[in-house]
Parts: C-alpha cells; structure tokens; sequence
C-alpha cells in the first residue's frame, strides 16, 4: 500500500512515502527533503538470538556517491569502508533509538540508510533519523516511537531550522536534538564559544520541531492502519527468593566493598564476591541468574546512595571533580605532546605539523573535500587492563575523535595565520569514565606544546544523571566508568573560558526535561573553569618557537602567469626541487607558494631556485647558466629552465677567442649579463661583461654596439684562418660543397 505524508519544516517540506521501494523489507520509508532522499529500510529477525544479554540492534549508513553526481576516487571506482561522515551517522541514528527498545528484545534489528540523492545543501543525517524510526513503527515491532530529530543554527543572530550547508559556514553553532513528542533524548553540537543560555533556547526550538515530525510520523503510522504493538513487560528473572539469598550470604559486604575507595580495590571485592555466590549458590539457582540478580542489586545500591545521601562510590560529592595532574613536553622528538590524568582516567595526545598538502581528502557526498585539522583517538584494550586483538578503529574511536576533534576546531588558527597541517593523536593509557573529555584536555596542552597559536585552550568534562522515584535527581560532575554503566545519562560539555565549543547528550531513558539539561549545563561549566585553571598551571599560552624537529613554513609570492614554471611538466619540475632541496612545496592557485622544511639551508635553496625559475628575463640582469650548445659563432646558456641566450665569441672573453670550446663545455655554469632581448623574444648574453666588472645595466653603448656586431658578423659563415679555426681543408671543402650536386643525381 502506497502512502504519502508531507510537512513544511524549516521553510522546506518534509516528505514520508512507503509501498513503493524495498517492498520486502519488515519496514521501508523514503524521506526527502529538498533535493535530498534516503531510503531507510528496517528488518527483524522472526526468532531471538539464543545466549546474549544485549540489545542486538544494527545500523548501517550506506553513501552513495552517485547520490551527488561523483565517481569514487579509490583505484576500484567503488564505494569501500564506511567514511567517518557515514560511521558518525549511524551512530547519531542509533542513539535516539535505542532507549526506545525493549531492553529484553533479543531479535536481531537491522536498520540500513541508503542515500539516494544529496542536494549538497540539505544534509541527510536528519533525514536518516525520522526514517529509521518510521520504518521501526510500520516494521511490528515494539517500538516505544516515534522519535524525530532536526537541526538547529544560528545565523548573524536568528535561529535557523535545519540550515543548509552554506547558512552552516556562517553559524556560530550546528546543534541536532532528537526527541520524543514530550522529552528530549540526544543532542549533538559543535558551536564556537556560545554561551550555555543559547543551547538552552536553541534545544527547546529543536525539541518544538520534532513535536511536528513527531505528529507527522503518527499521521503517517495511522494512514496505514498499523497499531503500535504493545510492549511487553520487563522481565522479572531476578526471583525475590534469590535476592533474599544472596543477601543472606553478602550479609552487609556490599556496601563496605562498593565504597572501598579505590577502583582497583573495589573491583577485585566484587569480583570475589560473585564468585562467592556462584559457588555457594549455584546448587540451587542458575550462575546466570546469580551474577544478573547481583548486578541489579549493586545497581541499586549505587543509585539509592547517591540519592538518599550524595555519596558517590568514589567518595566525592556529586559537584566534585577527581584529582587533575597535566603535563607538557613529555616527548623529546614529537612536535608537542601532552599528558592529561583526572583520577584513573589518563590520555597522552601527540601534536604533529605538517605541509598544507598533507592535508585529508575527503571522498564523500558532502561539499567538504578536504580538512588541515585532524584528530584520531586510540583506545587500547590495556587501557581498561584487558586482553582482545588490536584492529582497526572501530565506531566508538571514531566517534569519540571526531567529538574532541569538534571541540577544538573552534580555537585552531587559519591556514593564512598558521600555513599547516595539524594532525592530533590522543593515546588513551588508562580509562575510567570520560575518555574523549579527556582527549580534548590533553589535545589542547599538545597544541600549546607544539607552538600552535590556538586562541585559547579548551577542556572537557562528563556528566552524569541518577534519576530516582518522586522526580527526584542527582546530577554527577566527571563521572567514573560505574557511574556510567549504572547511571542514566551520559553528557560530555567542552570548551572555553568564553562558552562552549562542543557537547553531546545521551540518555538511557525515554529522555529529560529541560530542566535537568539546564543544571547540568551550568554544572559542567564550574566544572570546565576548574580544569582550565589547572591547565594554565601547567602552559598558558602556546609556546613561541616550534620544536626544532617541525617543519617552518615560509611564504613567498609569485607571478600566477609563472606557476607552470614552477610545476614543470607533469609536475617534474617541482619533484625535482623537492628531490633535491628535501622541503616540502605547495603551490596555491593565487601565486602563494609555502615551503616547509626544518633545514633553513634547503628551505633558502628551495626559494632561490623558484626565484630564478620565475623571476623575469630583463636586459641588465645577471644570472648564472649552464652552457646547452655549442656553436662555432658562441655558446647558449640556460639562464632560467626553458630560456637560454647566445653568448657571441666575442663576448666569451676579455680576449680575442679562436674557438668556443677553447674556453667553455656543454655542461659548464658560468655567469653572464643580458645585454639584449631582441623583437623575436632572443636574448643576448654576456661573459665578457662580468669579467670585466661591469655591473648591472650595461647600458645602451654595450646593447647597440653588439647589436651592430650581430648583423655585421651573421651574414658570413667563417672568420679568421679556417685550419686554426677546425676548419675542413681545401679538398675536404671542395668535396662537401660538391654534395649537394651528388645527393641531386
């Protein structure tokens, strides 16, 4: 059954159709908005993935660069892996979603996202977000839905709904909020420096839009007269005989071993502790009924404590930051590193320059193609002191590095004031709670260390939620790996002294209020001033002088009419100075040319070959060339590549010269002065000038005199006593003057 349902959001309309693609998906919708579609289709399998405890939900965003009119630049011509823009994607789609999920389904999900079409203009992560949850709502399976998403901007002082690209290069903040027809349940934002009032503003708008497509979705739903199937009800497997049990036996121990102090004492008593049970208890109750009971049960305790007396597991008090130790300067030969540690959680993060054109090219149906900042996060299984194989980074690194990346962006110099590439690589060496806040605090030390003129540093903070019965609350400053697991939100807030640069919000329920939002705001910012202090304890500012081990940039200008010089053909020109000097040459379109190299010798080296291949030939000026041909009238000389001159016989020596060869070779640099460039583009060249110590500007005796010289010596072909000159003896000439008649017979 074809249905189609439209609404105008953001002065554009909003399009859901289904019944016409991917007919045998459980759910399938189109949504455009613009020029831009995407199919999102959602599948569930018929029986439950037998052995798991998790909520097996999959999402895949699928770009296709047909979708903007381009052709794959990989050597296959076809899409490969994922790019980061798609992985960022499907984790924006996922979580929205998955609180809205029975948390005991164990049926695999499969949601993919197909971009169709990108108009370049209207970006279709918020598209995938309204399909995926229309499709879940039509797909039969329970689904606490709909939910919606838009973004929001803000334009020379006015909020801006879903904003186009182009309105986003002008935006001082690109925030999406997803939410429910009541409750907001993720944000995700980039801004530069804005204060936490505007968010506020910003997230209500948001959240008043989705109450729209909200609608939308349900008008939709209902026109195909598909109910929402009931939610089952959450599953009791914790007996009420087993808890008694297992309470029985902790007999108090739970509590004195949850608030030990240290993380690394807690969890070795609670990891004898569960095997306690198991081995006590495992006669009479499953050992996965045991260790789930159990788990419930520290769950609870946790968040009974922190509510009922604001006690956290590390001791601290619910504003409390842990302990903050930074450091600069860690590495010797990395070009700036920085070491941040709150508590258990620590992260080095290595700055590296480069050249503008190692800058990333970016393969995507986006209108970026490239980016000169770039941050990448590690996070090794030693870091948390376990064991798995090392591979590739998977979507919760890439996530995590484009946030911090996203924090700093605002505070990193242009390439006009700061010609580089930055590449940042945060290490995380110990992990409890809140790694990519930390990354974003360590970044921002290495960036100081490096020499970068950031404008000002940037730190992070997490925060957390306990929500109990009776609208009671806890907000949790920089929270701990457990307060993670067991709490109810998860909301990372970066920035500067002067607003924030970055945040993103995920909840584990169907959402909060504004309210909470707002505490937490204005929580994380007492929080993120704190760590600024100590970061300015440690470096305030960037430091003056770049490691000796960077590259320096130095900027020349040439004539744009000589950039082909420069490059050569085929770009051989310019491989052969990079080949010879060891700097690095990147030639802009507007005659800018950057040469980076830590040498000052090959970098002075470098500028005097392009000066020379790009300087102007003109009558006067000296140069030194390499001698090309030889000529019995001279020799030419290679001032410039691709521009040689005639230096006359006469001009070769301070003395009469017999022979050319007599005094130079194909292959000798010797310095000459251009005393002549005729009509036809010929030039002239001098020897006989310098040795004299004629300076520049011969003058026009010099020019005129050779010029009379020229046309009286051209017309004859020899001069002076042909044998002492190497010419052919009287037979010898008669013989080659008779050729002509014997090659004509």
């Amino acid at each position: 059954m074809e249905q189609a349902n439209q609404k105008v959001i953001g002065e554009r309309a909003l399009s859901i159709e289904t019944g016409k693609l991917a007919l045998q998906a459980n759910g399938a919708v189109t949504v455009t908005y613009g020029e831009t579609v995407v199919l999102v289709t959602a599948c569930v399998s018929p029986s439950p993935r037998e052995g798991i405890d998790f909520l097996p939900l999959t999402i895949d965003y699928e770009e296709r660069l047909y979708a903007a009119g381009k052709i794959p630049g990989s050597f296959f011509r076809r899409e490969g892996r994922p790019s980061q823009e798609a992985t960022l994607a499907s984790r924006l789609t996922d979580r929205p979603l998955r609180p809205l999920i029975h948390k005991g389904f164990r049926n695999d999900i499969q949601i993919v996202i197909t971009v169709l079409s990108a108009d370049q203009e209207n970006a279709p992560d918020i598209l995938a977000i309204i399909g995926a949850s229309t499709a879940l709502s039509i797909s039969g399976m329970p689904f606490d839905g709909p939910v919606s998403a838009c973004r929001v901007g803000y334009v020379d002082g006015q909020f801006v709904v879903n904003p186009t690209y182009t309105q986003l290069l002008k935006s001082s903040m690109d925030l999406v909020v997803a939410g429910t027809k009541n409750e907001v349940i993720m944000v995700e934002a980039g801004c530069k420096e804005v204060p936490e009032s505007l968010i506020l503003e910003a997230v209500a708008l948001g959240q008043g839009i989705n109450r729209e497509i909200v609608e939308l979705q349900d008008e939709f739903i209902s026109a195909l007269g598909i109910p929402h199937p009931p939610l089952p009800p959450e599953e009791d497997s914790k007996s009420e005989d087993l808890k008694a049990t297992i309470l029985s036996t902790l007999n108090g121990r739970l509590s004195d071993i949850l608030y030990a102090g240290k993380k690394t004492d807690r969890e070795e008593g609670l990891s004898a502790l569960k095997k306690e049970l198991v081995g006590k208890l495992s006669n009479n109750f499953a050992p996965e009924a045991i260790l789930a009971t159990f788990e419930e049960m520290l769950k609870v305790e946790v968040r009974r404590k922190i509510l009922e007396e604001g006690v956290r597991p590390d001791g601290r008090e619910c504003t409390s930051i842990r302990p903050l130790h930074c450091e600069v300067g860690v590495l010797p030969r990395t070009h700036g590193s920085g070491l941040f540690t709150r508590g258990l959680t620590q992260v080095i993060t290595i700055a590296t320059l480069g050249s503008v054109r190692q800058e990333q090219k970016i393969d995507s149906i986006g209108q970026e193609e490239s980016k000169r900042f770039i941050h990448h996060y590690n996070f090794p299984a030693f870091s948390v002191g376990e064991v798995r194989r090392i591979g590739s980074p998977g979507r919760r690194e890439i996530g995590h590095g484009a946030l911090a990346e996203r924090a700093l962006l605002p505070v990193i110099p242009s390439e006009e004031a700061f010609p580089y590439t930055i590449r940042l690589v945060s290490e995380v060496l110990s992990s409890n709670g809140s790694t990519s806040m930390a990354s974003v605090c360590g970044s921002s030390l290495s960036l100081m260390d490096a020499g970068v003129p950031i404008k000002t540093p940037v730190a992070g903070v997490a925060m957390g939620l306990i929500m109990g019965e009776g609208n009671r609350y806890a907000i949790l400053t920089d929270i701990e790996g457990m307060e993670d697991s067991l709490g109810d939100m998860d909301f990372k807030v970066a920035g500067t002294a002067d607003g924030v640069t970055a945040l993103q919000m995920d909840t584990k329920t169907k959402g909060i209020s504004q309210e909470i939002m707002g505490k937490a705001l204005a929580q994380a910012q007492e929080a993120r001033l704190t760590i600024l202090n100590k970061m300015r304890e440690t470096i305030s500012s960037a430091r003056p002088e770049l490691s000796p081990y960077a590259p320096r940039m130095t900027k020349i200008v040439i004539n744009k009419e000589k950039i082909g010089a420069v490059i050569g053909p085929g770009g051989k020109t310019i491989r052969s100075i990079i080949e010879e000097t060891g700097v690095s040459i990147d030639v802009d379109n507007d005659g800018t040319v950057l040469i980076g190299s830590s040498n000052e010798e090959a970098t002075k080296k470098a500028i005097d070959i392009i000066e020379t291949l790009t300087k102007e030939v003109e009558v006067g000026g000296t140069y030194t060339g390499k001698v090309v041909r030889i000529m019995d009238f001279g020799a030419f000389v290679e001032i410039v590549p691709g521009k040689d001159g005639l230096v006359h016989i006469s001009e070769l020596a301070e003395y009469r010269v017999e022979r050319v060869e007599d005094v130079v070779k194909v292959g000798d640099e010797i310095k000459v002065i251009v005393t002549e460039i005729d009509r036809m583009g010929r030039i002239n060249l001098s020897h006989r000038a310098i040795l004299q110590g004629q300076t520049q500007g011969t003058g026009a005796r010099a020019k005129d005199s050779l010029a009379s010289q020229r046309r009286e010596e051209r017309p004859r072909p020899y001069r002076g006593n042909r044998e002492s000159r190497g010419a052919p003896s009287g037979g010898q000439y008669q013989r080659r003057q008779q050729r002509p008649f014997q090659r004509g017979r």
